[in-house]
């Protein structure tokens, strides 16, 4: 995606301007730019990174004391390979490979690039302020109160330390979802299926396991908060805590239960779960390439300006392949466009939403049934009929909390064409309408019946409503 177009979503603009002035267009500019954040989400990532590769080492010396060079070789794998990707990420966004920067090459060649990245955030925060900065760019907001649209656009100036510090944030949440999805996920699932197998958890291991958890629950997080920076691109959006506690219980419930399922369904069936897998990633591997070639559309150009197709097409393999592996375990929340230059669908649909979270639950009962009804000795010590309750509704409050913060703490609710409510009457008026139609043996009224509203198109876009509402905002100014 084209840094220029996404480093603005991370620049949290609390204005305090001094001074603003009105254009010729009604957009109000302010003079001083905005307050400058600390750079938290750096820290955190570089946390969450050096936590869990340490953790690994850990636990990967104790595998190979007590001779399990499976166990050992498979948390390596999942260490190394994530740690690989997230190096060539951080190198990738910062365009560091053309620049004469040896010292931090050398640091990324020993994986430790995240710690001299923080550092350098870190070091940019402090420095920030101390002299007058020429802006760079300037971004422009729609300010929301209540979930509505509230006044003119303001522009605020963007310097060169908000810039460099919004560069870090995105290559960053990059590498958490890389991090994430490519290393935590099997890591945990892998550390899962050991305790199973061993019947015994280290303390190590049981680290390493609840870091695991807490770096998939940041990666589904970043997702969604980068889906909603990506459709309300016009507003400044900003999530409340009670927003954010919805979304961790949701994620943490659905990410918890789908992994639970899938080790407990492979302590029985140890090769059919691989088939699981490899279905569900051949599924939303190929999904967005199928709808690119209904489309009949071509590839995006200028993704980067030195690659050439075959590089465009290996790139989209990538991104495309992450986004089947977050799919497997939750959902994505952004969807992939193969044909549009953010690579990411303006517009995401209802209708989509509630397939997955449907055919997910699904599958989860069905896995979980076939594990009850095969189940080894070991789980007669524990009581599985409330295990399996417990992973059901697990998996149903999940949704709940999910349908929670569409319906009453996502930030632009008020925006949403239909929302949850909405979808629900709509569906409960399906459900009705067959048991309302006379029957054959009935007679038909000689009168022609007021015919029913047609029920809303939960697929349409949000444009016209959105430009409604920017209409009313310029007319009043």
């Amino acid at each position: 995606m084209d840094n220029n177009n996404t480093s603005d979503h991370d620049i949290l603009e609390t204005a305090q301007p001094s001074a603003v002035k009105p254009t010729e267009n009604g957009v109000l500019m302010v003079i001083n730019h905005s307050k400058l954040h600390p750079p938290f989400s750096v820290l955190w990532s570089c946390v969450l990174y050096c936590a869990e590769f340490i953790c690994a080492a850990l636990l990967s010396s104790m595998y190979h004391k007590s001779e399990d060079r499976v166990w050992m070789g498979l948390t390596i794998t999942f260490i190394l390979v994530p740690s690989v990707l997230t190096q060539l990420t951080l190198t990738f966004v910062h365009r560091d490979l053309g620049r004469d920067r040896p010292l931090v090459l050398f640091m990324h060649l020993l994986q430790m690039g995240p710690i001299i990245r923080c550092i350098e955030a870190l070091v940019i925060y402090c420095q920030a302020g101390k002299k007058e900065e020429p802006y760079v760019t300037i971004s422009r907001k729609i300010k929301l109160k209540h979930g509505k649209g509230l006044g003119p656009a303001l522009e605020w100036e963007i310097g060169h330390s908000e810039r460099k510090l919004a560069v870090h944030r995105n290559a960053f949440k990059r590498a958490a979802v890389i991090q994430a999805f490519l290393g935590s996920t099997p890591q945990l699932t892998l550390q899962l299926y050991a305790t199973i197998q061993e019947k015994y958890i280290h303390h190590t291991r049981l680290a390493l396991m609840i870091i695991s958890l807490i770096s998939i629950t940041y990666g589904a997080l970043v997702c969604s908060v980068l889906a909603i920076q990506i459709k309300y691109d016009d507003y400044k959006v900003r999530l409340k805590p009670a927003a954010y506690l919805c979304m961790i219980l949701w994620r943490v419930l659905e990410i918890a239960t789908r992994i639970i399922t899938l080790v407990l369904f492979s302590s029985v069936f140890t090769y059919w779960v691989v088939l699981v897998a490899l279905v569900n990633l051949f599924i939303f591997f190929f999904q967005p390439w199928v709808e690119f070639w209904v489309r009949r559309t071509s590839l995006p150009e200028n993704i980067e300006t030195n690659f050439s197709k075959l590089g465009t097409t290996v790139v989209l393999c990538m991104v495309t392949f992450l986004y089947a592996c977050i799919n497997i375990f939750c959902w994505s929340a952004v969807q992939l466009d193969l044909s549009d230059h953010d690579l990411v669908e303006k517009q995401p649909r209802w209708r989509r939403l509630a397939i997955y979270y449907t055919l997910r639950f699904m599958e989860n009962v069905i896995l979980i049934v076939l594990w009850y009804s095969s189940k080894s000795d070991f789980f007669e010590y524990i009581c599985t009929p409330l295990l399996v309750v417990q992973l059901i509704m697990c998996y149903s409050l999940a949704v709940l909390f999910m349908l929670v913060f569409h319906q009453f703490c996502h930030p632009c609710r008020k925006l949403f064409h239909y929302n949850v409510e909405d979808c629900l009457r709509c569906a409960c008026c399906w459900k009705k309408r067959p048991s309302q139609e006379p029957s054959d043996t009935e007679v038909a009224p000689q009168e022609p019946a007021p015919q029913e509203p047609a029920p809303p198109d939960l697929t349409s876009n949000l444009m016209d409503k959105e430009t409604d509402i920017l209409d009313d905002i310029l007319e009043a100014a």
